[in-house]
């Protein structure tokens, strides 16, 4: 696989990537390296990590899980850092999935105005997703990324071994982006579709990782063709939120699916696209992902939590919706009521 290049860092593969690194070690004048994980991560990664790097690092373990991307775990890895007299010159290498990759950076972009940090996603989302487009951010009481901001990462490492440690389900929730990437821009739509064993494909990864960093170049700050990118996410974040503090949670791939099948339902009844390619995409997700039970009293939360998402302006939510494959429109406003039969449409 080809390095891909961002407009200031680079996404390198396997050892290429781990080589890059050790490079950097050892030509910067790094005063110490830390490491995050999570006890997933530290117990199933870490090993495969040592192993590739050529240097010493000290270990911030944090718990797994959304319910933990929050201010609290923010501070204890900050009082961590400032307890072992951390300075401005040390390193942050975020080995983990999309929670710590967006924590990561976060915590490094504001430790003392801005430490270095790199991204070595150990999840197939983290990897396609969550990891790359410089986006951090944290939860605000479990509102999706309601802190954070736009932060580089001085590299990003893509090793596909880590997908060994995961189960099928956490592959599955990657693959939810992956799948996204091809409706939106009509790219490996057709071969996904004919076969769904693509997940792991390395090539397929590969592609959807410069698919996505192509979108991110052109639009960084998400103004435009960026917003692309959040296609299901407006029903799909609102959807994660509600189940993120219940004992049956979503994983983010798993509620981003549901969003998808929704607003693609959505998208045919006010934005042209033929009910056929709605039911293409339902069909073809539903062989991944089980069916999710939802009371009214859920939809009208969710309908709520909608009100909340990033995308919107003057409270009005904001979606983003297909005309058809690879054909977008942004900023369209969707009535509750139509938000409420989508999921008639999710459940039939």
């Amino acid at each position: 696989m080809n390095i891909i290049s961002t407009d200031t860092y680079k996404i390198r593969f396997k050892d290429e990537g781990y080589a890059h690194l050790n490079e950097l070690v050892a030509s910067n004048n790094y005063t110490n390296f830390y490491v995050l994980v999570d006890e997933n991560t530290k117990k199933l990664c870490l090993t495969r990590f040592k192993e590739k790097a050529s240097f010493k690092f000290e270990i911030i373990e944090i718990k797994s899980g959304e319910i933990h991307k929050n201010l609290d775990t923010c501070l204890d890895v900050w009082n961590h850092l400032t307890n072992k007299n951390a300075d401005r010159n040390c390193l942050l290498i975020n080995l983990g999935g999309g929670v710590i990759t967006d924590m990561g950076g976060f915590i490094a972009s504001t430790y003392k105005r801005g430490i270095d940090f790199v991204n070595i996603p150990t999840t197939l989302l983290s990897m396609v997703d969550a990891s790359i487009g410089s986006k951090t951010g944290i939860n605000l009481n479990s509102i999706k990324n309601q802190i954070g901001l736009f932060s580089d990462p001085l590299s990003v490492i893509v090793d596909t071994d880590y997908l060994k440690t995961l189960s099928k389900r956490e592959i599955n929730s990657g693959y939810a982006e992956i799948f996204k990437h091809s409706i939106i821009s009509n790219s490996n739509f057709k071969k996904l579709v004919e076969n769904p064993n693509l997940a792991y494909d390395e090539d397929i990864i590969a592609s959807s990782i410069e698919l996505k960093n192509k979108v991110v170049k052109k639009d960084k700050f998400e103004n435009d063709v960026r917003k692309h990118l959040n296609f299901g996410h407006t029903i799909g974040h609102a959807v994660e939120s509600l189940f993120m503090n219940k004992k049956n949670k979503l994983l983010h791939g798993e509620a981003i699916a549901i969003g998808m099948v929704c607003e693609s339902y959505i998208s045919c009844k006010i934005n042209g696209l033929e009910i056929d390619k709605a039911n293409e995409i339902k069909n073809h997700l539903n062989k991944f992902f089980n069916k999710v039970s939802f009371s009214k009293n859920d939809i009208d939360k969710i309908c709520n939590l909608i009100k909340y998402d990033k995308k919107n302006h003057l409270n009005i939510p904001k979606f983003v919706l297909l005309k058809n494959l690879g054909l977008i429109e942004t900023d369209v406003n969707v009535d509750v009521n139509l938000i409420a039969d989508s999921f008639d449409y999710y459940t039939a």
